[in-house]
């Protein structure tokens, strides 16, 4: 079981592993949103906002619905909010760290 779980989180991370798929998933934690919103929101085209999608719905971090001839996109656990937070949390903790060193060396 361990090694399973292990397995899932290093396959989990690897669909993280994109600057773009991250900007979606942060966009997407504002709010379900369609291809075409996600690629004004972005500045990206959308070949490259639907290739991402594909990642994140094929580990099952985003699902897509239907909505006439467009599909929503949405999170599928409303936890990689959370996710994304402490990922943010852990940045500012190494900016900080980074700083005090600098200011350590300028002394």
């Amino acid at each position: 079981m361990n090694l399973e779980m292990q397995r899932f989180k290093a396959e989990f991370f690897k669909a993280l592993a994109h600057p773009l798929r991250i900007r979606i998933l942060e966009l997407l934690a504002e709010g379900d949103k369609n291809v075409n919103e996600l690629q004004t929101l972005i500045g990206s085209e959308g070949s490259a906002v639907s290739q991402q999608l594909t990642v994140l719905r094929a580990k099952n971090i985003v699902s897509g619905t239907k909505d006439g001839n467009k599909v929503i996109y949405t999170l599928r656990d409303p936890m990689i909010v959370e996710l994304l937070e402490v990922a943010k949390q852990i940045f500012n903790n190494h900016l900080v760290d980074t700083i005090s060193m600098l200011d350590k060396l300028q002394e």
